[in-house]
């Protein structure tokens, strides 16, 4: 116990030293778990170190409070429109993936039959741990790419279910694959029907309970338990415990309660990951590493590119090109239930020993250098084809004497209509992402981003542009914007809409040449149109 507490004090020492030097080189912090797992391995020999067991039990919760997140985000109405994303892409995916893989290591590295079945199917999966993390914290989730991006990684991780079964059954001459098959339809029926039926009531009533008591300690110990029970559950079935933990997010879902629980756990679940990306260091074995390090780049490069083309040519079929390479970036890597898929297979005797290592490390470098694509991932997509969804980071557009419209709620719309009709040029620049998403699918050339940044107004070539029109509510943010915009062009000439002469009177000092006043211009609109009525 002692040598534990010992392990877990320098692993939080190092990772905390090691994290804030990546932090300010803009390094991810999962490099830093893993950094930080690799060196206490050697320091400890954690190989031979039962205390290992125990910090890998730990990591494995990690992934359970992950899948408990998503399904938060999953609610059973939410999967029901998302139904053929995740069926369709998801299942495309990965048997297209994991055939291509299965071809190359059978006919091309003449691996045997069961080790390259086993090695194609966890390599046609992906990480849900490093991109759904990165998808909830940049927003990212809510564009095009992230949904679809979404929806193949829980069907990557539904798969990861039969995957299991199949390499119990290839371990087991014993087990008839008819009992197999029927053992998972009556476990998998039993497990859906009472977390849909007396499982919901339970959590209705907990998460209830828990909050009129006003004990924040309370609540959180509900949610706690509804998690590890559903996935204890879910375990005892023969299924993973992150199924569990999903099924228990989705019926959250659907009560008012699921916001204050993603707040509530969203740090505990974090520092379960880092536990997470910690084991994934320990795994690294550095001589075998540099003894064949062509060997696992060329393979690491190769799947990159096999599952990166694959998701790209399926996206394409509905999607624009940005989105397809988006989402070919960031699933192209391979996942963290690979690790689990080689334990398995390596405790049952499927794999040899030095293969299994290969695909250990050959998955450890592919999560490595996950963080530095989704981080970059605007601007890597950004090189193939226009980008319309990052932040400030807008491809140069080729336009003349156009007008920018900031701002695309009720009024921005209405403009955007009326310069459409006059078959004026026009672009839209807002920092609402719902509205850049509403104004894309009507066909308008809309960025997200924020027009007081020099690179935005020079994206847009704003010093070309014949006007700037300025939708906006927000005193403070017209100000900020028609400054920056002034700084950028004097003369520009910035149309602006107000509400009150207070409001102008706030502005005066900056040189706007055009002022319209909302309810003057209304009052106006409404006296003639009266006026007109009269005289008919």
């Amino acid at each position: 116990m002692e040598s534990l507490f010992t392990i877990i004090f320098l692993s939080l020492a190092l990772s905390t030293i090691l994290n804030i030097i990546l932090k300010k080189l803009s390094i991810s912090h999962i490099i830093g778990y893993i950094l930080t797992g690799t060196i206490i391995a050697y320091i400890f020999n954690l190989e031979a170190n039962h205390d290992m067991n125990t910090l890998e039990i730990i990591a494995e919760f990690g992934i359970v409070f992950l899948m408990f997140t998503i399904g938060l985000e999953m609610s059973i109405g939410k999967l029901k429109k998302m139904r053929d994303l995740l069926l369709v892409n998801g299942f495309i995916q990965v048997f297209l993936s994991a055939f291509i893989i299965f071809l190359i290591s059978r006919f091309i590295f003449s691996i045997d039959f069961i080790s390259s079945l086993i090695l194609s199917l966890a390599f046609s999966l992906s990480s849900t741990a490093i991109v759904l993390t990165y998808l909830k914290q940049s927003k990212d989730i809510q564009t095009p790419y992230g949904q679809k991006s979404t929806a193949i990684l829980i069907f990557q991780d539904l798969a990861v279910i039969p995957i299991l079964l199949l390499i119990s059954f290839l371990s087991n001459d014993t087990l008839q694959i008819e009992e197999i098959i029927l053992k998972t339809i009556v476990s998998a029926l039993i497990i859906v029907v009472f977390m849909f039926t007396f499982g919901k009531k339970i959590v209705d009533w907990l998460l209830h309970f828990s909050t009129s008591t006003k004990l924040e300690e309370l609540f959180l110990a509900s949610v706690l338990s509804i998690v590890i029970g559903s996935s204890l559950l879910a375990h005892e079935l023969g299924f993973t415990y992150s199924l569990g933990a999903f099924i228990a997010g989705m019926l959250i879902a659907e009560t008012k309660y699921h916001i204050k629980v993603e707040s509530d756990i969203s740090a505990f679940r974090d520092l379960l990951l880092g536990t997470f990306f910690f084991s994934v260091g320990t795994k690294i074995d550095l001589l075998y590493l540099v003894e064949n390090i062509f060997l696992i780049l060329s393979v690491f490069i190769s799947l990159l590119v096999i599952k990166g083309f694959v998701i790209y040519f399926l996206i394409r079929r509905k999607s624009n090109k940005s989105d397809a390479i988006k989402s070919a970036l960031a699933l192209s890597q391979v996942g963290e239930f690979s690790f689990a898929v080689f334990a398995l297979a390596s405790a049952n005797g499927l794999l040899d020993e030095n293969l299994s290592k290969l695909l250990i490390l050959v998955t450890v470098s592919s999560m490595i250098i996950t963080p530095f694509i989704v981080n970059n991932i605007y601007k890597i997509a950004s090189i193939f084809a226009q980008e319309f969804y990052e932040s400030d980071k807008i491809t140069p557009i080729n336009k003349k004497n156009h007008t920018i419209v900031c701002g695309f709620s009720n009024l921005g719309r209405r403009v955007a209509n009326e310069l459409e009709e006059k078959e004026i040029p026009f672009v839209i620049i807002s920092d609402e992402l719902k509205h850049v998403l509403i104004a894309r699918k009507r066909g308008y050339m809309a960025y997200f981003g924020h027009l007081e940044k020099i690179p935005v107004l020079e994206s847009l070539k704003a010093d070309e542009a014949s006007s700037i029109i300025i939708t906006l509510n927000n005193v403070n943010k017209k100000r900020l914007i028609s400054e920056s915009i002034l700084k950028f062009k004097k003369d520009m000439n910035i149309i602006m809409k107000i509400d009150s002469v207070d409001e102008k009177k706030e502005l005066k000092d900056l040189q706007i040449k055009s002022f319209i006043h909302a309810h003057k211009e209304i009052a106006s609109l409404l006296v003639n149109k009266s006026i007109e009525s009269n005289e008919k």
